[in-house]
This record gives structure tokens, C-alpha cells and sequence, in this order.
């Protein structure tokens, strides 16, 4: 052993400053610094070749471990490397990995104290990324080429991108908006030979790139991805050869949800209200419609459950007796809410604020207008005359966003209007007109006829 004389101490080399090295099963194992994708990380130096962390790598891409393959997925590739517990023998290049569809040799996958660590340059050569020691570098993701396609029933748009970004797709009307998150690229107009796409327009939002372009009515669309050696594609095919698809929340159309919420009127013999929603309710139901009654002869639902229902209803239609004591008034009225809606989100939507698909999920007070026409048109083709009235102190009114109404039946005090409800007849007719009135309304909807035109002549 050789004394160290005191006060003296080892030299070190700039390069080995940086470095940490320990003895681990035989093996020298360096720790750097690695600039990954602009991250400041830790990597190892394993046998001469650079790996870095599983925990490291997670920032940008996936990875998952089965069977002793660690698939690895992120920006269009999939690579898929065996993993090798010998860790000199996994840092040799005679192990075969896959990279997408090509089967190569190369550095494969290891565990270091019982953490995964990934070969650096491996990953370069699958992802399309630039390396060099202590720096994994991604370039930018650029929009390299646009072109098309023209079908016979369908015409294809081809964008071909540098590498692989979120897209998310949108139709808004008569036309397809496609958003490239943090892509570079040109804006301006392509035009194509295209039947169905006659052109495209790339516009730059933010630091996003949007592609426009219009869809005839009757077509539909397909947004996908084809990843290849240089880069991703997004392909765009539309025209009426391509089945017509919609999105997630066009399903409320297909299967509205209808409300019929029954008030509990104390001191009337007979649960009229009950029964004329639970009549209404069965007649939408036999014929395919989605409905909820609020309460039932043996159970009823809070008022925080009926207003969560109410937020969530395409229809909503509440049903009560006049109650005002020394009223002396008699029959039916349809009142429509009138003020400002308790909910920021809905005035918001009917104060004009342009969002796409809005319409569905917030409709404007002309909805509840429409539905009430309806509703008055049915009665008064049952020979009941419905008055029209506003109210502004219905709180499940006011949190419905679409069609909302409250269905006055008659007056508790009104001795005739008790009378002539307890009859099956008048149940019935009341009951008739809910559900044709309703259904009216929502098929209307679903055709996007705008322009109603209530049974019975009420304007």
C-alpha cells in the first residue's frame, strides 16, 4: 500500500469529476449527466455503451415490461426489446430488437439495482432521434408535405409530419378541423383534384397547426396514422363512400333523456300529478324513449338527485296543482322560465358564446318555446285550452340546460278542477299530450328542423 504524503491530494480530470464510478458484480458503472429532450437527467455509462432510467425516460415515453420483452411506445413507434438481466451481455450489439417492423441488432434492454435502464442509442435509432453522448436530441416536429388523392366515393389527404404529434379532429358544421399540437409548418391553402376535398387550408393557432377542410353533407370521415421510417402520416378520407360518424355527444340525439317530475300536492285526494307522468312516461317508453319519473307511489328521489337529474335532461317537464290560498282560478297553464339561468355555463352558451356542438349540450330559450307550442297544440287537439304563462321561481327550471317546462294540471282549490282530474278521461288526454308533444319535439331535433309547427294550430 503506498502512503499518501499529508496535505496531498489526487488530481482529477475534468471528465472524471463528472463521473461517479462504483464496482457493482464485477461491472464499472459511470453516472453522467444526459441532456434528454431538454431534460438535465441522470444516465450510467454500462460497458461503454449510455442507458438511461426507466423512471427518466417515462417523461416521454411508455414503457411496460411482460414476459421479459419491455415495450417501449411513444412519439408513432413501437420498439420492443428483450430484457437481459447478464448486463455485459445485453450491452453487446449482437441482440436482436424490434424497432416498429424491422428486426435489427443492437444494445438491449437491463436491470441495475433492480431498476430498469434502457440503451440510449437503441432508442435514437427506433424514435428517429439524433444522439451523441450526454445529449438525446428530438427534432421539432415540422408538417413536411401535404398531398391527395381523389376517389371514386371518397377523396384521401395525406399530411406527412416529421415525427409524431396529438392530433384530435372536429366536425364543426359542413366542415373537418384537424389540430397538430406543437407542430411547425407553413399556413396557406391546398388545393386538390378532389370531388369531395377540393382543398385545405393549414392555419397556425398558438403553437398548434389546423388543417380545414369541408365535408359535403351526406359524407362522412376517418382521421388515422401510418407510421413509417422517416416519419407518421395522418390520413385524412372523406366523401359519401366513407359511413358517416359523429361525435360522442351527438349521442344525445340518438337517445335523449326525458324527465317527468311529479309534484306531491298535500290535501288532494288522488296523486294526479303521479299519474299523469306515470301514464306519459309509459307511452314514450313503449315507443324507444328514454325517461325518468322523480318519484313513485312508494319512494321519491331528494331534491339534490331531482336537480342532478334535471342538469342532465334533454327534457325536462315538471307537473303540479295551482296552490295560492284564495286563488280563484281554474285550469291548465304551461309555464316557460323566464331570467337568467342559475348556472354561468348555460348563460354563458345562450348568451351567444361560440362553441362547437354548444347547441347540444346548452340550447337557447327558443327549445323551451317550441316544446311548449307543442304541448298547448296537443291539448288543445284533446279539447283542453292551455294558457301560456312565464315564471321565474322554479329552480329545476332553471338548471335544466335544453327543453323545460311545468305543466300546471289545475288548481288544488278549484273544486271542478279536482273534479274533472280525477277522471281516467282527463288523465288520459293530459297524458297523450305529454308524450306526443315530447316526442314531437325530440325527433324534430334530431331532423334539425328548426321550424316547428305545433299540432292543432297554437303559434
Amino acid at each position: 500500500m503506498r502512503l499518501r504524503a499529508p496535505g496531498r491530494r489526487t488530481a482529477l480530470t475534468a471528465a472524471a469529476a463528472s463521473l461517479f464510478l462504483i464496482g457493482l458484480a464485477g461491472a464499472q458503472i459511470a453516472f453522467s449527466r444526459l441532456n434528454l429532450a431538454g431534460r438535465d437527467v441522470q444516465s450510467i455509462q454500462l460497458y461503454g455503451a449510455e442507458y438511461a432510467s426507466q423512471s427518466n425516460l417515462s417523461g416521454l415515453l411508455s414503457i411496460t415490461e411482460d414476459s421479459g420483452v419491455v415495450r417501449v411506445t411513444g412519439l408513432g413507434h413501437t420498439l420492443l426489446l428483450p430484457l437481459d438481466e447478464n448486463q455485459q451481455r445485453a450491452t453487446t450489439s449482437f441482440n436482436t430488437v424490434q424497432l416498429d417492423t424491422r428486426r435489427v441488432q443492437g444494445r438491449t434492454a437491463t436491470r441495475v439495482n433492480g431498476n430498469l435502464y434502457l440503451p440510449l442509442e437503441t432508442l435514437a435509432s427506433g424514435l428517429g432521434a439524433q444522439y451523441e453522448q450526454g445529449k438525446f436530441t428530438l427534432a421539432a416536429p415540422k408538417l413536411v408535405s401535404v398531398s391527395s388523392r381523389a376517389g371514386r366515393d371518397s377523396d384521401r389527404l395525406v399530411l406527412d409530419l416529421s415525427r409524431d404529434v396529438q392530433v384530435s379532429d372536429e366536425q364543426r358544421g359542413d366542415r373537418v378541423v384537424l389540430t397538430l399540437k406543437g407542430l411547425q409548418g407553413d399556413a396557406r391553402r391546398y388545393t386538390t383534384r378532389g370531388a369531395f376535398v377540393p382543398s385545405a387550408d393549414v392555419a397556425r393557432t398558438g403553437s398548434d397547426l389546423t388543417v380545414t377542410l369541408p365535408l359535403p353533407a351526406s359524407s362522412g370521415y376517418r382521421v388515422f396514422k401510418v407510421v413509417r421510417g422517416s416519419g407518421v402520416r395522418v390520413v385524412v378520407d372523406a366523401g359519401p363512400g366513407v359511413p358517416s360518424s359523429a361525435p360522442e355527444l351527438l349521442a344525445r340525439i340518438n337517445a335523449p333523456l326525458i324527465i317527468l317530475d311529479p309534484a306531491v300536492v298535500p290535501g288532494v285526494s288522488g296523486d294526479v300529478t303521479l299519474e299523469v307522468a306515470r301514464q306519459a312516461a309509459q307511452l314514450l317508453a313503449e315507443k324507444g324513449w328514454q325517461v325518468r319519473v322523480t318519484r313513485s307511489s312508494g319512494a321519491n328521489l331528494s331534491r339534490d338527485e331531482v336537480l342532478t337529474l334535471a342538469r342532465q335532461s334533454d327534457v325536462y317537464l315538471a307537473l303540479d296543482l295551482g296552490r295560492l290560498p284564495g286563488a280563484r282560478r281554474s285550469g291548465v297553464t304551461v309555464y316557460e322560465q323566464t331570467g337568467r339561468a342559475s348556472s354561468q355555463l348555460i348563460n354563458s352558451l345562450r348568451g351567444g358564446s361560440s362553441v362547437p356542438y354548444s347547441s347540444l349540450v346548452v340550447a337557447g330559450a327558443g327549445s323551451t318555446r317550441r316544446l311548449g307550442e307543442l304541448l298547448r297544440g296537443e291539448l288543445k287537439g284533446g279539447g283542453v285550452t292551455a294558457k301560456q304563462e312565464s315564471i321565474s321561481r322554479v329552480q329545476s327550471l332553471g338548471e335544466a340546460p335544453q327543453a323545460a317546462l311545468l305543466l300546471e294540471l289545475g288548481w288544488a282549490n278549484n273544486a271542478q278542477d279536482l273534479a274533472t282530474l280525477g277522471s281516467a278521461a282527463r288523465q288520459k288526454i293530459l297524458s297523450v299530450a305529454v308524450a306526443r308533444s315530447v316526442a314531437t319535439y325530440l325527433t324534430a331535433r334530431a331532423n334539425n328542423n328548426a321550424n316547428l309547427s305545433a299540432p292543432g294550430g297554437a303559434q
